[in-house]
């Protein structure tokens, strides 16, 4: 597995023979500038739920590149409104398996409203397994003990993406606690240092990583790394 981090939540995961691109929001965000959204490869998009900062760049990346929309069934059927009908709904708790591997919908504590004020349905995660490892993507979300069910539903995580920021998800403290309700000490960092209410001071994020003995992969925009 391969990540590109294009700041903010957004990244691909290069899965096997399979591109998968999670939470596109690259035009409004000021710090990936340098990304260029139309040079993107993506065979599916994921959309964790139903906040701008998670979808603002979704119709175009689709129309560019005829991704499959993967998310809950609000957030599908508003891009159906829009002509985007290339798509698969999930629910909580539900898994389903695609050519790359299987996905399963979790849980995740937020709020969701589509930009338009749309009811965007309930947020939520996903994690993802077949040949080239598994994974898991919380979305935005508050520390929540539904993810101690993970490890007992899923195979054993390689990495845990989560939200690191504060404010309008849980920080970085917590961040130790998730990683390990759901088993799993490396950690990919995201939704941090975007907007002011969400800045954190890095060096201290990793320093308390590693006093728990955890790995906390902060990548910069635009890097890719080996999971």
């Amino acid at each position: 597995m391969k990540l590109t981090y294009f700041g903010h939540a957004c990244f691909l995961i290069e899965f096997g023979e399979k591109n998968l691109l999670f939470d596109p929001f690259i035009t409004g965000n000021p710090l990936a500038k340098n990304i260029d959204w139309q040079q993107i490869k993506a065979d599916y998009i994921f959309i964790t739920h139903g906040h701008q900062d998670h979808l603002l760049d979704v119709e175009a990346i689709a129309k560019n590149t005829d991704a499959l929309l993967i998310s809950n069934y609000e957030i599908i059927t508003w891009f159906g409104g829009k002509g985007l009908h290339k798509s698969h709904s999930m629910n909580h708790g539900g898994k389903y398996k695609f050519e790359f591997g299987t996905v399963k919908y979790v849980n995740a504590i937020h709020s969701s409203m589509l930009p338009d004020g749309s009811y965007g349905g309930n947020p939520g995660g996903f994690v993802i397994w077949g040949q080239a490892g598994c994974f898991y993507v919380a979305g935005d979300t508050a520390l929540t003990e539904d993810m101690k069910l993970i490890p007992l539903t899923c195979p054993k995580l390689d990495v845990a993406i989560l939200p690191i920021g504060d404010n309008y998800t849980m920080g970085y403290e917590d961040a130790v606690l998730a990683s390990d309700f759901v088993q799993c000490n490396r950690v990919v960092g995201v939704h941090y240092n975007t907007f002011p209410p969400i800045t954190i001071d890095v060096e201290k994020a990793k320093a308390h990583f590693a006093a728990q003995g955890k790995e906390l992969i902060l990548p910069a925009v635009g890097e890719t790394i080996v999971l």
